[in-house]
């Protein structure tokens, strides 16, 4: 028996009573004319004869992956299955002798080996469904390869605009199939910011609404990445120089695109409309949009690109119109006005609909579409056009209408309605099936209905039969109901009865006849009372602390139970112990300010529902004597009475509550016979309760006692009452936790969660543990155990079985136990997986393909795959192979593919597979081998700097450990660090691949080099490996720290390198060498003046003195870096000790120097100064002639001819202390003139020289050449002019031989940085 209740559902004005439980078909069968729907019911489908009818069918529009096969899905059905056919480009596709071709099993979908030549599998594919009731089309399938083709060459030419001008970059991608996605990035491959100045178009240009000085980069690359084939192609890169020569001034905005004052757009119906506006001005111009003579629709409209892009979905006839586009700054605006006309493809407005029709009836189809254009409607039937069929009177075809009359039996069909115009088409398939059918009623039998009196009922009556069924209804087998009065007999069958009463409960039959026969069935209708609350809520007015009470006293019919729910404030009661719901009532004990607010009881049934609410108002608490608060005192005066086989009442006296209610009685038992000396707790009960009534267990020695529980606690336990002992009976219940496993292969544990002694029921408690394979149709194995456990030996490998475990002692069997399944023990996999393919994405990253093996095959729950990896070798010959270590991937069972990352870049990779399950792995399959391609290298092996002269050093390093490919040479970089620990200049150097070693020139003698070295392969540089070292230093300028009977403060100057590591960014270094160079003192009167070099990194450094032989602390003056300070207020005529010290921030010393003794002179002399004498002044005015007519001399007898040796001089009597720093062609370091001849003839920093004296241009692009103008001058690293720091300018040679001022040392490392 069926039970349906009905609930009411407000439908607008009307209330509709729909079914709420149970198994109701949903099957509506429609009595039009036009002939019978084909019913849902799968029990009635399998007895009828159908045409085919298309169920699935892959998309119009088919881009196909040329590595991948084409799959094209056609499945129908139908009765008998229908047989399947292709055609290709309108000829027939003959799929048994086309070997690349295949058509699966069962159904129509077509799978196409693509081969080599993509092109040939290309066309429009259509799937025909056939049985001998007629057959069904599917779509056109048009099969297109998609492409991704390269870039068409092209010579950019640089742009140059002046600052504030509009400019464009064209992309211009190729076209691709589907269309690329594009987008712009520099040579970083980072993207470029776009902003509400610059902005991509749709069509992928790039716009800048003005350029600024910032928009000068030579990197601008456009990028197309196509979707299908995952790949990207990138445009050359475009240079952009924006001149602020000349500044365009402000400018009122004007539109980039589209161009004019109007264009035209046309979208079609559904699709997603994209208007775009860009416009140039100065300050940027805002972009706003509006539709003329209407509104945008906010619920499908959006913005894009800084709301350049207006983007409205799923377009409809009223977004035609004109879109108004403004662009606005402070200086004015510009408008563009583009005109949408929205076309649409064909569209349902009522397709076509499947036809049951009994012999001699008439039957309609309609094909309502809809378009713009209109569109041509052809009607077929079974896949031919109607005109080229056989003329039939009885067929009438009216434009959107076929009917047919008075159909004949055997003249089922498939009719086709094809609606096209030049946007598109629409094909629906619509069977005519003529069946001559006996009735049958669908809806269950003795089906009972419950409803709620005055309210509607439906009772159902779906039936189905050619020609449609007449029903008919009786009430209690022989009151005929006819339409009228309180019935409404529907089309479907169905029986409403507006408002039910009491009397129209009963039974009531339907019966279904047409000429064929006749059903009948039986319904029954129960009309209950309704539901109502008889004793509301009452509003309360309660002080905090106390307690509060609502009722809620519920009347309702007497086989429904209600349940009553709580609300406060239209939400769940809180979470709170002071909440109790007993029966009809509601009581908050202790209440306080946040239990205020309204209480609603809502009294609920299957059929219908009742509240009402009250509400509570909590007021301030009187002052009241403190009270004492105690638990309570144990319950006395246990009783048993009324005792049955199952249950007993227990009633007691409470004991004295002290100042707090008690809140309920905890009763617990004692099993004597099982377990005893342990109470376990059995129920409780409410605090008002006196009485309970206990549910025992059969075979228990039951002894109770009560705990009495108030606010402060429980009580003690009350005394045990009499023992009180039942009868054994069979076991109520059967073992839980079931299962069965297989431990190994060939047999299966059956294991269960054995009853405790209280659940046994009785004495000689066993089980009866049955089992049998599933699906074999095979007798139930049994046993009888007494333990938890049974081991089932020689079972097949793997199979699912099925498993009852029941109770049973000496009084009887326990309840039909639940079958439970398991698998029998798991064995090895047997076969492998095959057809192992890889595909290789990158140099590291490779993605591995096979083909599942099959389930029988695992014999076991398959856990999934193992892909086992190994780099065999390097495809590089000369590099070292060491032990090559086996990895795995796993991967689950479902997948037939995975991705194999980290992998060594230009190597040899075998790969096999194995599948697994929990006894453990398979065979392997077919190994497999693959190589990567080439990725960068890693660093140098090392980094070395050796035999450091004064203006050079010569690097040695080894070639990459792994060098990832074919090298192509190496990439230097250096750069000079100063005595403040800053970076100076970069110069670049590129190498050989096969170099290892390189000497740099033309160096600063005693200056700090950085130098980054990295290896490059046609897949660009690897990361750098570092190296810092000094050049060579004279050691008259460098004055080591020696405390007096102490070693060096600092270690010994080193030149060989102190660090290296690979990617080390930093804007700072630390020192390496001494820290303190020549310290220098001078006195003045009072004072003295100090001055030193320190290349540390402490920033605290102090000039420290001390008078000589004085025990009083140093005093100290704070200075800063190498600047000169000058000591004041000294004694005349004392010696004092000097030192430079650095400290750090704990104010210890880290570096000092050595201290120097000097003296500061007397007071002044009060003799006569000589330089104050005439004859002191006479003598230096002759010895000053004397010197200027020697000068004449020499000055004409040049202009003679003669030449005055200087530089050959300068040769012969080197000064000691410049030797060190100058060049070989004597100039000093970086600061020598580029005018000599012979410095015509050697490379600039950063380049070198071939065997055969040519100088060859360096890749890089640094060279200082480019920054000069033929030689004239030579620039810094900062590209300042040496010149206005090393004194004057030399000449040419074939001037004379002029020696040009040198600079010191020390000067030379300061303008330096």
């Amino acid at each position: 028996m069926i039970i349906v209740t009905l609930k009411p559902r407000n439908m607008g004005r009307n209330r509709k009573w729909l079914p709420g439980l149970g198994p109701v078909l949903l099957i509506l069968l429609s009595h039009m004319t036009s002939g019978l729907e084909v019913p849902l019911d799968p029990k009635v489908l399998d007895g009828l004869p159908q045409p085919p009818t298309i169920t699935l069918q892959s998309p119009k529009d088919y881009i196909f992956d040329p590595r991948e096969n084409i799959v094209i899905h056609c499945e129908a059905k139908g009765k008998p299955h229908p047989s399947f056919s292709w055609t290709r480009n309108g000829t027939h596709l003959d799929v048994d002798t086309d070997h690349k071709v295949l058509m699966k099993p069962g159904a129509g979908t077509l799978v196409i080996d693509i081969g080599e030549k993509a092109e040939a599998s290309e066309g429009t594919y259509q799937c025909r469904a056939q049985n001998e009731h007629g057959a069904a089309l599917s779509n056109n399938f048009v099969i297109r390869q998609s492409r991704s083709p390269l870039w068409s060459k092209e010579i950019i030419e640089p742009v140059i605009v002046q600052t504030g001008t509009p400019l464009v970059l064209p992309c211009r991608p190729p076209a691709g199939l589907p269309p690329p996605v594009i987008f712009w990035m520099d040579n970083n491959f980072q993207r470029l910011t776009l902003d509400n100045r610059v902005s991509q178009a749709l069509n992928g240009d790039l716009y800048f609404s003005n350029v600024v000085a910032e928009d000068t980069r030579s990197d601008y690359i456009c990028y197309a990445r196509f979707p299908h084939t995952q790949t990207i192609q990138q445009k050359q890169p475009i240079s952009v120089t924006v001149l602020d020569s000349r500044s365009e001034g402000e400018r009122r905005p004007g539109f980039m695109f589209p161009v004019g004052t109007t264009s035209t757009k046309m979208v079609l119906r559904g699709q997603t409309l994209e208007l775009e506006c860009i416009a140039e001005g100065l300050p940027t111009p805002d972009v706003s949009w509006q539709k003329d003579e209407g509104e945008l629709p906010s619920s499908r409209t959006s913005f894009s690109r800084f709301k350049k892009t207006l983007r409205i979905s799923d377009v409809n006839e009223d977004d035609a119109g004109d879109y108004r586009c403004t662009a606005t700054n402070k200086l004015g605006s510009a408008h563009h006005i583009i005109k949408v006309d929205v076309k649409a493809a064909p569209f349902w407005v009522s397709a076509p609909r499947n036809l049951i029709l009994a012999p001699n009836e008439t039957g309609i189809l309609t094909c309502r579409v809809n378009g713009e254009p209109k569109p041509d409607i052809r009607w077929f039937v079974n896949g031919v056009p109607l005109e080229n069929t056989r003329k039939d009177h009885r067929r009438e075809v009216h434009d959107d209408t076929v009917i047919l009359n008075n159909v004949l039996t055997g003249t089922s069909a498939v009719y086709q309605c094809n609606a096209s115009n030049e946007f598109g088409y629409l094909l629906a398939n619509a069977f005519v099936n003529v069946l001559a059918e006996p009735p049958r009623v669908l809806t269950p039998p003795n089906q009972v209905y419950r409803v709620i009196t005055n309210n509607p009922a439906l009772l159902d009556c779906f039936s189905f039969g050619s020609p449609i069924p007449n029903i008919t209804w009786f009430k209690d087998f022989q009151i005929s109901i006819r339409s009228g009065d309180s019935y409404v007999i529907h089309k479907n069958g169905t029986l409403e009865i507006n408002v039910a009463q009491p009397r129209h409960s009963g039974n009531y039959t339907c019966i279904a006849t047409n000429n064929l026969g006749r059903k009948e069935n039986q319904v029954s209708l129960e009309v209950k009372e309704p539901t109502r609350i008889l004793k509301q809520p009452e509003y309360r007015v309660v002080q905090r602390g106390m307690s509060a009470m609502f009722e809620c006293k519920v009347k309702h019919d007497r086989s429904l139970n209600p349940t009553v729910t709580w609300l406060k404030d239209d939400r769940e009661l809180p979470h709170d112990n002071r909440f109790v719901m007993g029966k009809e009532s509601l009581t908050i004990s202790d209440v306080t300010e946040e239990d205020e607010g309204t209480y609603t009881c809502i009294a609920n049934t299957i059929l219908d529902q009742d509240s009402a609410s009250a509400k509570l108002t909590v007021v301030e608490a009187t002052p009241t004597p403190a009270i004492v608060y105690e638990k309570p005192d144990p319950p006395t005066d246990l009783e048993l009475t009324d005792q049955t086989e199952r249950s007993v009442q227990l009633t007691w006296t409470p004991g004295d509550e002290h100042n707090s209610p008690t809140q309920n009685f905890l009763i617990q038992y004692e099993d004597s016979l099982h377990q005893p000396g342990v109470w376990v707790n059995l129920t409780d009960v409410p605090g008002s309760s006196t009485t309970a009534r206990l549910q025992l267990s059969p075979y228990v020695y039951y002894s109770f006692r009560v705990q009495a529980r108030n606010e402060v606690g429980y009580s003690e336990a009350s005394g045990p009452s009499r023992q009180y002992r039942t009868n054994p009976a069979a076991p109520d219940e059967n073992p839980s936790n079931v299962r069965g496993i297989g431990t190994e292969p060939g047999n299966l544990v059956i294991s269960w969660t054995p009853l405790t002694g209280l659940q046994s029921n009785g004495p000689g408690l066993e089980y009866k543990v049955q089992w049998r394979q599933k699906d074999l149709e095979e007798d139930w194995t049994s046993k009888n155990v007494a333990d938890s456990q049974l081991v089932v030996s020689g079972t097949p490998i793997y199979a699912l079985y099925e498993i009852k475990v029941q109770a049973f002692n000496n009084y009887g069997n326990g309840p039909e136990p639940e079958v439970v399944t398991g698998y029998s023990g798991e064995g090895l996999p047997l076969s492998a997986p095959d057809t192992v393919q890889v595909m290789v994405h990158n140099s590291t990253l490779a993605e591995v393909h096979w083909e599942p093996v099959s389930l029988s095959s695992v014999q076991g729950k398959l856990q999934g795959y193992k892909v086992y990896y190994r780099r065999e070798r390097g495809l590089q010959e000369t590099e070292e192979e060491g032990d090559q270590q086996e990895q795995n991937l796993t991967f689950s069972g479902n997948r037939s593919e995975g991705m194999l990352p980290g992998l060594h870049p230009y190597s040899l990779y075998v790969v096999f597979i194995k599948v697994f399950n929990n006894k453990g792995e398979g065979p392997p399959s077919s190994s497999k081998t693959f190589e990567t391609p080439e990725g960068v290298p890693g660093p140098p092996a090392f980094l070395k700097a050796i035999n450091p002269g004064l203006d050079s050093l010569t690097l040695s390093w080894g070639p990459p450990r792994r060098s990832n490919g074919r090298l192509t040479g190496y990439t230097l970089r250096y750069q000079p660090v100063n005595s403040t620990n800053e970076l100076g200049p970069l110069s670049v150097v590129t190498l050989e691949a096969n170099e290892t070693m390189f000497t740099l020139g033309s160096l600063n003698p005693s200056v700090l080099y950085k130098f980054y070295l990295s290896a490059k392969t046609i897949k660009g540089p690897g990361p750098n490996v570092t190296e810092e070292a000094y050049t060579a230093m004279d050691i008259t300028l460098i004055q080591p720290t020696v405390d007096a009977g102490k070693g060096p403060t600092e270690p010994p100057h080193q030149t060989s390198p102190t660090t290296q590591s690979l990617h080390s960014p930093f804007h700072k270094v630390p020192p390496v060498g001494p820290v303190f160079g020549t310290v220098n003192a001078s006195v003045i009167e009072g004072g003295a003046v100090i001055s030193w070099e320190y290349f540390g990194h402490q920033k605290n450094v102090f000039v420290e003195y001390n008078v000589e032989n004085s025990e009083e602390d140093w005093k100290r003056e704070r200075v800063n870096g190498t600047h000169p300070h000058t000591i004041k207020g000294l004694k005349p005529g004392t010696s004092f000790w000097v030192r430079v010290v650095a400290r750090d921030g704990a104010d210890q010393v880290v570096h000092k120097t050595n201290k120097t003794l000097i003296k500061v002179p007397a007071g002044p002399n009060r003799q006569i100064d000589i330089a104050t004498q005439g004859w002191f002044i006479g003598l230096m005015c002759a010895i000053a002639l004397l010197i200027l007519v020697l000068l004449i001399v020499c000055f004409i007898k040049r202009n003679k001819g003669g030449k005055y040796p200087v530089k050959e001089k300068e040769d012969a009597h080197q000064d000691p202390e410049i030797q060190p720093m100058k060049e070989d062609d004597g100039t000093f370091g970086e600061y020598r003139s580029m005018e000599s001849d012979t410095e015509d003839h050697k490379p600039l920093k950063g380049s070198r020289t071939p065997s055969n004296g040519t100088v060859r241009r360096d890749e890089s692009d640094d060279s200082l050449v480019d920054y000069g103008e033929g030689g004239d001058g030579q620039f810094n690293e900062d590209g300042s002019f040496i010149g206005q720091y090393s004194g004057k300018k030399e000449k040419d040679t074939h001037e004379g031989n002029e020696s040009s001022e040198a600079p010191s040392p020390v000067n030379a490392m300061n303008s330096f940085v």
